[in-house]
């Protein structure tokens, strides 16, 4: 296991008409796998998706604006989901986090055979104004990178370079996680697309340069030379905004019929608890609680 911290780096290239990416979220996977507990084919599935969407957080302007983005493919998984700010926090949650498939396939971790690979990858951006940006095209492959590069070449029209990768070691645990995305915008030459993308093409897997020593830079670095100029360097981690005070908003919208039902359950076992889908915490409620809430629905 390597010690660094996970961070990502916003960059530009040939004076500004290349966007690009680079990230090492290792650790962020890790804690992915660790509270879902995951089998290896989903820790790198969702693991994938948070990687994905951590660099799409990347394009946002403000830091507490937020990019959701949701995959539904038809394989045994079902609903992956990882959110991200601009500040470079993200949570994820699957909905079937150990289905049963083969684990590797071909020499690789099944991704695509949990996640499926018919289906839709529906990106909603919630910039903070009344409606949230929600566009969804269909999965190509559920192999999560190709499906986000699909993505932009469909609904934003920015052929982009999607590099994202999560090695899995036999204890299950996350050795390397990581990856890029480089976006060609409108103005570069025909010339230029094909030497990015070739170079693109010949780059050693994600992993295999972040199980190699390299950091985001350097990922940058092995495209462009020394030609690019970094716009700035921010760590990322897992975090979820959850809270007690949070849960007890959320059970106060479904009304006093389904407190006073909680309440009689309460009465009956002893005990109400809580789970968040995003992190695995738990929240536990006492009958005074759900008095309180009955009270304040009223």
């Amino acid at each position: 296991m390597h010690a660094r911290s996970d961070y990502m780096v916003r960059a530009t290239a040939n004076d500004g008409l290349i966007r690009a990416f680079a990230i090492d979220s290792t650790q962020v996977v890790n804690e992915l796998r660790s509270r879902h507990r995951t089998d290896p084919a989903v820790t790198a599935a969702i693991g994938r998706l948070a990687t994905g969407t951590l660099l799409f957080g990347a394009m946002l302007k403000e830091q507490d604006q937020l990019v959701t983005i949701r995959v539904k493919g038809d394989g045994p998984a079902g609903l992956l989901l990882a959110s991200a700010n601009g500040a470079g926090e993200v949570r994820g949650l699957v909905q079937n986090p150990s289905p049963d498939i083969d684990q590797v396939r071909d020499g690789k971790l099944n991704v695509s055979g949990a996640v499926g690979s018919t289906g839709q990858l529906t990106v909603t951006r919630d910039l903070g104004m009344r409606q949230p940006y929600i566009s969804t095209v269909e999965l190509v492959s559920g192999e999560i990178g190709e499906d986000l590069a699909n993505y932009f070449l469909q609904s934003e029209q920015v052929p982009s370079a999607v590099g994202i990768g999560v090695f899995v070691i036999p204890d299950g645990s996350v050795e390397a996680a990581g990856g890029y995305i480089i976006q060609l915008m409108p103005g570069v030459t025909d010339q230029e697309a094909i030497r990015i993308e070739s170079i693109v093409r010949e780059l050693p897997h994600p992993t295999r340069m972040l199980r190699d020593g390299d950091s985001p830079e350097d990922m940058l670095t092995r495209i462009f030379g020394e030609d690019y100029q970094v716009l700035d360097r921010m760590p990322v981690r897992f975090h979820c905004p959850c809270s007690k005070e949070r849960v007890e908003r959320a059970l106060l919208l479904l009304g006093d019929a389904s407190l006073a039902e909680m309440l009689e359950d309460h009465q009956r076992t002893g005990k109400t608890e809580v789970v968040c889908h995003f992190c695995n915490a738990t929240y536990y409620l006492d009958e005074q609680d759900i008095h309180r809430l009955r009270a304040e629905a009223a």
